[in-house]
């Protein structure tokens, strides 16, 4: 054999397990690129059945809070029509209602006075109370005049 006979049976050699190793490289990716086309229609089996259900579950939430909007509504219009009530109530009744407890009040000054005077006692004058942290004090009594 002569050296470029020796040359190309090495070439030849070195081609054929160059191709040898490129068919075992082939063979793996292709293995590789099935095992992701499962990987991916699994995961899209399983990712679609989950998105419906998480779209549902939106438009539950959705339902739920035009639900609350309406409460929220509905409580702010009693609150407003249970404010303007008492305004009403307040205007109507609160003036009279104060003028009868004055006037009762004078009424039952004036009678308690007259019959002090009646009995010939001055009627003695209230205590008044301090109250501080729970503890009621008495005010500060008047001295009686000598004379």
């Amino acid at each position: 054999m002569t050296g470029g006979e020796v040359a190309g049976i090495l070439v030849a050699v070195f081609w054929a397990i160059l191709v040898s190793f490129l068919a075992v490289v082939l063979v793996r990716l292709a293995q590789t690129l099935r095992a992701t086309t499962r990987l991916v229609a699994e995961v899209t089996e399983q990712a679609v059945p989950l998105l419906a259900d998480a779209s549902a579950t939106v438009r539950s939430a959705q339902t739920q809070l035009d639900r609350v909007d309406a409460i929220a509504t509905d409580v702010q219009e009693v609150t407003s029509n249970a404010s303007a009530l008492s305004t009403t109530v307040a205007s109507t009744f609160g003036g009279p209602l104060v003028k009868v407890a004055a006037f009762g009040y004078g009424v039952r000054q004036a009678l308690g006075r007259r019959g002090a005077q009646d009995a010939g006692t001055a009627p003695e004058p209230a205590v008044r109370r301090t109250v501080i942290a729970g503890r009621t004090l008495p005010s500060a009594r008047r001295r009686k005049k000598k004379g």
